[in-house]
């Protein structure tokens, strides 16, 4: 069984939502719209976070994500059903990085 066998509905919608997450990714790797991150306004002052090095590192983990929907849209034809599976613990994978990452590295010192 393949991966198009088990998808339903209009491929539009696959399509648009990938492109709002490649331009909301796009903006976030360019080091703006902080706003689009989670919990990041409403953290507390105390926090210190470097905004651009946390837009950059969202940016970069919405990317694969991204990037593996695409993969699976191209490739719904070659793939077999249970890359599904696969696909969610990419994409869990690199969600625990994000945090990781964000809670690491985008700290400020």
């Amino acid at each position: 069984m393949k991966l198009a066998d088990i998808s339903h509905g209009p491929k539009w919608i696959l399509w648009a939502a990938l492109l709002v997450l490649a331009i909301i990714s796009i903006v976030l790797i360019s080091g703006h719209g902080s706003w689009l991150v989670s919990g990041y306004n409403t953290a507390p002052k105390k926090e210190k976070y470097d905004a651009k090095k946390l837009c950059r590192v969202t940016g970069s983990g919405l990317g694969v994500i991204v990037i593996l929907i695409f993969i699976m849209g191209v490739f719904e034809n070659v793939l077999p059903a249970n890359f599904v599976y696969i696909a969610v613990g990419i994409i869990f994978a690199d969600a625990i990085g994000i945090v990781i990452a964000c809670n690491t590295i985008c700290k400020k010192k």
